[in-house]
């Protein structure tokens, strides 16, 4: 909306208000129907409890926290409690990379191998491993599995690998599953690899090096990884599984060990609302975010890169679902929407951007319950269905 002169402003009032108006009344509607539909689907599903933010124009607009951290104790959950983001942390190993490059210390089409030797002991049944590329793991092309403990028995355990050492003991025995850039598989493993060439390449442990370039820089001072300090122990939420509408409680406060680069970033979600506000970029504060990552490095990223099909975090199951640099990238009616989800020890999350619109929601659970058995997308539960309807607030917003 432009500035008229002064002698002009009431001509525009009149012109621009009843557009502006309607435009809040379309955004309201999407608001009261989103805010109907997720109270109506935790209830059906028995989510014990969940957070919805949206932000726009660098300011939380929305913000929303139903039930209980902690369903023994009762203990509500408030703009404090602390949820595990899991899968989500993969955008912070992303811009931790981005970073390194900007600083001239990689390029992006780097051998993996050139920083982490140990990866030339994997079997590569399709030509040189050394041929992998850091674009490749950061795009899910490069041709390794999902999983990052190959022999475990269920969904997810609080005992992944505490070592380097343990993983590097089993690369004898992983296999490449397609030839590298071919084709998109997510894969939890190649992640935990770029990890490595973060801690390798800054001398510091991942979670120390994400601390001084990520999470202080943006004001992010109640987030950590793996472990909770005491003092936020208090607001550290709980997890379950419902199975069956039977609830159980998961394993609480967890270590995600050697794999935390692949998803072990807990915050509460003001803290989060800081890092949405950072991706959706302000001209304002431009100097300020380009201490953690220049605009046109994190632009780069949600280029796509190669077609994600079905795969995608939310499950949108669109043609022009596309895997970008440690994003997912889609178009829903148009509205481009940048994100990724997270999904582990009964936590999943959604972090949803819309760049050209400027506003992005973040929306949490504490609760994993399962809608279609042997559904691996989890497109059928509760929780998908609530993170879909984020899209409508884009449109209207």
């Amino acid at each position: 909306m432009f500035r008229r002169l002064a002698a002009c402003l009431l001509l525009a009032s009149s012109l621009l208000a009843g557009p502006a108006k309607a435009d809040e009344r379309a955004f309201d509607k999407a608001v009261a129907e989103f805010r109907a539909l997720h109270r109506a689907e935790m209830r059906k599903a028995g989510i014990v409890g969940s957070s919805f933010y949206v932000v726009r124009g660098g300011q939380t607009i929305i913000a929303d926290h139903l039930g209980e951290q902690d369903a023994e104790a009762h203990v509500p959950v408030d703009a404090q409690t602390i949820y595990h983001w899991a899968s989500i942390t993969k955008t912070m190993t992303g811009i931790a990379i981005m970073q390194l490059r900007d600083r001239g210390l990689l390029t992006l089409d780097d051998s993996v191998v050139r920083y982490v030797p140990e990866l030339a002991a994997v079997h590569n049944p399709f030509g040189d491993t050394g041929a992998i590329t850091l674009r490749q793991l950061m795009s899910h092309s490069a041709g390794f599995g999902g999983g990052t403990w190959r022999w475990r028995d269920r969904d997810w355990q609080p005992f992944e690998p505490k070592s380097w050492a343990q993983l590097a003991a089993m690369l004898p025995y992983t296999d490449v599953k397609f030839r590298p850039g071919s084709q998109f598989s997510y894969s939890n493993p190649g992640i935990v690899y770029l990890g490595q060439v973060i801690e390798r390449l800054s001398g510091e442990d991942f979670e120390v090096y994400v601390d001084k370039n990520i999470l202080r820089p943006l004001g992010m001072h109640a987030s950590s990884f793996d472990r909770t300090p005491p003092f936020l122990l208090p607001h550290r939420s709980h997890s379950y599984y419902v199975r069956g509408g039977k609830r159980t409680a998961a394993p609480f406060d967890v270590d995600t060990g050697v794999t935390v680069s692949n998803g072990g970033l807990n915050a509460p979600l003001p803290d989060m609302a800081k890092y949405v506000a950072f991706l959706l970029g302000d001209p304002r504060r431009a100097a300020e975010y380009d201490l953690v990552l220049k605009r046109a490095s994190l632009e780069e990223m949600w280029r796509p890169q190669i077609a994600a099909g079905e795969d995608f975090t939310q499950g949108r199951m669109a043609k022009t679902t596309w895997s970008g640099l440690s994003f997912f990238l889609d178009r829903s009616d148009g509205v481009r929407i940048v994100g990724h989800n997270g999904d582990q020890n009964g936590f999943r999350a959604y972090l949803s951007l819309c760049p050209d619109q400027g506003i992005g929601s973040l929306l949490a659970f504490n609760t994993e319950t399962r809608g279609v058995e042997n559904d691996p997308s989890n497109r059928a539960t509760a929780e998908s269905r609530i993170a879909l309807a984020t899209d409508r607030l884009c449109k209207a917003g």
